[in-house]
């Protein structure tokens, strides 16, 4: 059973829908009670990261969450914000983040991309994950997923980062460490690419 959080931020159904396809069990958590037996946890994300964080703090989740994750080592993945709502802080806010990973969230600077629209990223990029991680089972190097997003990820420890990108740098793309997992682009408007990885978390 995939327990997808609904703060009020993401893009729920389309999750929903993506595991229907699959034949995989979801459910819908909007409070405290919903999360009673989770199994693995969808932390989905969009917009800025102080207006999500505010929404994740005001819904009542919040400590339960953390006991989930943080104490049960329950398997999470982080979506796009809901990835950096994962690391300390964020240049784009001043809230604290959950930090449930060593990182801080930076701006990308306009001076080193190449593309005249330049922020934000907006649009198919590849993800070059490392070898043999069973988050990007089956996806060959340089699959293609969706991204926008004007920030991004950067983990204090490199051995979290699983994935990177490019985009006048390279940054990381996806992330885990322990039982959590991040990725900043949409699995959701991915295609088969992204359904390839959803279907993956759901077997990790």
């Amino acid at each position: 059973m995939i327990t997808i959080i609904d703060y009020g931020v993401g893009n729920i159904y389309a999750f929903q829908n993506v595991y229907k396809r699959l034949n995989i069990p979801t459910k819908i958590a909007k409070t405290e009670q919903d999360l009673e037996g989770a199994e693995k946890l969808i932390l989905p994300g969009v917009g800025s990261f102080d207006y999500a964080m505010t929404q994740l703090n005001n819904s009542g989740m919040r400590e339960k969450l953390d006991a989930l994750v943080l104490v049960d080592k329950k398997p999470v993945i982080g979506i796009c914000v809901g990835m950096q709502m994962m690391a300390n802080g964020s240049d784009e806010g001043n809230l604290e983040g959950l930090k449930w990973i060593d990182a801080e969230v930076k701006k990308f600077d306009e001076a080193t991309i190449k593309y005249v629209t330049k922020l934000p990223h907006m649009g198919w990029n590849d993800v070059n994950p490392i070898d043999g991680h069973p988050l990007f089972k089956s996806l060959e190097k340089n699959a293609l997923f969706y991204f926008l997003h004007s920030f991004y990820f950067y983990c204090n420890d490199i051995n979290d980062s699983i994935a990177q990108s490019d985009y006048g740098i390279n940054f990381t793309s996806s992330v885990n460490h322990n039982n959590i997992y991040g990725i900043q682009f949409h699995p959701e408007k991915s295609h088969h690419y992204g359904e390839t990885l959803l279907h993956n978390f759901a077997k990790i």
